[in-house]
């Protein structure tokens, strides 16, 4: 038998877009022949994934998975809504969530893991299911959050089957109080966080360039109304007062009761518990964000009819 080298392996999933362990296998099967390989692959349909590999994927699902004081959420996309009804896509999305805990969020960290009961890892997975399905897929990215004490509270909007759907959030609760209180409390923000869309938990988490862009607009709006500079910057703090309450989390009305800031609601319940409470962090991912999906939708409406019902 031929000597299949690492080089050689490389070559043929360059040339064909399947997993590695395939690539090996195609070339052990065919003594190291690399047409006769990529035939093989054909043959077994491993090789269209490169064919697919350029269409548009901006559907798939967002899975969240919560173990104690960790959880993480992913983001696999597919070309169609189909596809997140598919039993094995959705398996796959599961359990890359579950995996995802401990990539720290690194995705390339994700892909190279090993992928339960079938000696390949995340990424030729992958490409094995975009041959098996049909469609281009991409494992978009991962995020993780941990609390020392504490829960990390999910919530999923849209979902299509447990912890799978087109939104997922976490919220990291950091408290020694009661574990069902804090988790209450935390998936109550997550929906919040569905619904409000916030950039940052804090003042001090906001992008200063965008704080910088933000205000000289305020400033120039003011003197363009004939406003003096002086009378100008007066104006902009109250303007900016009003800008962080539209994009800190804390300082957002909190839409669960459309009255108290989501920070007094955490201040409630840490008065309620008898022990400090905060909100250490939180993740939101929106199923095809930054990729034009052409979707519209009242998030705040959608969360208060879950509530009520």
């Amino acid at each position: 038998m031929a000597q299949i080298s690492a080089a050689l392996v490389k070559d043929l999933r360059e040339k064909t877009g399947a997993g590695m362990m395939d690539c090996k296998k195609a070339l052990n099967e065919t003594d190291g022949d690399i047409d006769s390989a990529v035939d093989w692959l054909r043959k077994k349909g491993l090789s269209q994934a490169a064919k697919k590999s350029g269409r548009t994927a901006a559907e798939g699902l967002v899975g969240v998975a919560v173990d104690g004081p960790r959880g993480a959420v992913v983001e696999v996309n597919a070309e169609t809504d189909f596809v997140a009804r598919n039993d094995k896509f959705q398996d796959f999305v599961s359990n890359v969530a579950k995996l995802s805990m401990t990539s720290q969020g690194d995705i390339e960290a994700l892909k190279t893991a090993d992928y339960p009961g079938t000696g390949r890892n995340v990424a030729d997975e992958l490409t094995n299911l975009i041959a098996t399905i049909g469609e281009n897929m991409q494992l978009r990215r991962s995020a993780v959050l941990a609390v020392e004490n504490g829960v990390v509270a999910p919530y999923v909007h849209s979902a299509t089957a447990e912890g799978l759907g087109r939104i997922g959030v976490l919220v990291a609760v950091e408290s020694t109080g009661p574990a069902d209180k804090l988790m209450e409390l935390g998936r109550s923000i997550a929906m919040h966080v569905a619904a409000a869309r916030p950039d940052a938990l804090s003042r001090d988490d906001v992008d200063a360039e965008a704080v910088e862009r933000e205000r000289n607009v305020l400033i120039d709006q003011a003197k363009a109304s004939g406003k003096t500079q002086e009378i100008a910057e007066k104006m902009v703090v109250g303007r900016m007062r009003k800008y962080y309450e539209e994009v800190v989390l804390l300082e957002q009305v909190y839409v669960i009761d459309g009255e108290r800031t989501v920070g007094k609601a955490v201040e409630d319940m840490a008065a309620e518990l008898g022990v400090p409470v905060a909100i250490t962090g939180f993740v939101r991912f929106n199923l095809g964000e930054g990729v034009d999906t052409g979707e519209k939708s009242d998030f705040a409406s959608e969360v208060a009819a879950t509530l009520g019902g």
